[in-house]
């Protein structure tokens, strides 16, 4: 069984296999958590992005994570760059870094809210789609042992811990 966590604090510290990017399709590494990712994990993850990209808005990549304590990295790309994350790409994005997981036999991974900040989709909204397909996944069987969503503040994880709670009582 798949056990879900949700917590505060930064994903680049995390000692993971993955820890996933909310990414522009063009896989390049901006601000927010994908500057944080660059900064912290060298030019190698930018290289491979480069190699990947272009990728469809809805999918995903998976790089080297450089000098960062995870393994991996998987880029989740809801929106084009300066572009929006919609219902439709956050769905399909989010279940391409589900899929990539397990086709590279992960067992803990690290979400955080995709399209929540420069893209400006909804907080609530988010962790809804998010945490609907990470459930989704889990009931359908998964290699993932943990899924961890880490969230920026305090407010954020509130709000996934009670659409987390939410969801498993209606699994009960």
């Amino acid at each position: 069984m798949t056990n879900i966590h949700i917590r505060q604090g930064d994903s680049t510290t995390c000692r993971l296999d993955a820890i996933v990017n909310a990414a522009n399709n063009d896989l390049i590494l901006g601000g927010g958590l994908a500057g944080a990712i660059a900064r912290g994990g060298g030019p190698s993850i930018q290289e491979q992005c480069t190699r990947h990209g272009p990728i469809a808005i809805g999918q995903a990549a998976i790089t080297v994570a450089g000098n960062l304590p995870a393994k991996y990295v998987i880029h989740q790309a809801s929106m084009q760059l300066g572009g929006s994350t919609t219902t439709e790409s956050l769905q399909s994005s989010t279940r391409a870094v589900l899929k990539l997981a397990e086709e590279n036999h992960l067992r803990t991974l690290a979400l955080p809210a995709t399209g929540t900040g420069i893209a400006g989709f909804g907080l609530k909204e988010c962790a809804q789609i998010m945490l609907e397909e990470v459930h989704n996944h889990r009931a359908a069987g998964t290699g993932l042992k943990d899924v961890y969503s880490i969230l920026f503040d305090e407010a954020a994880r509130r709000v996934f811990q009670d659409v987390h709670d939410k969801l498993t009582a209606q699994e009960s």
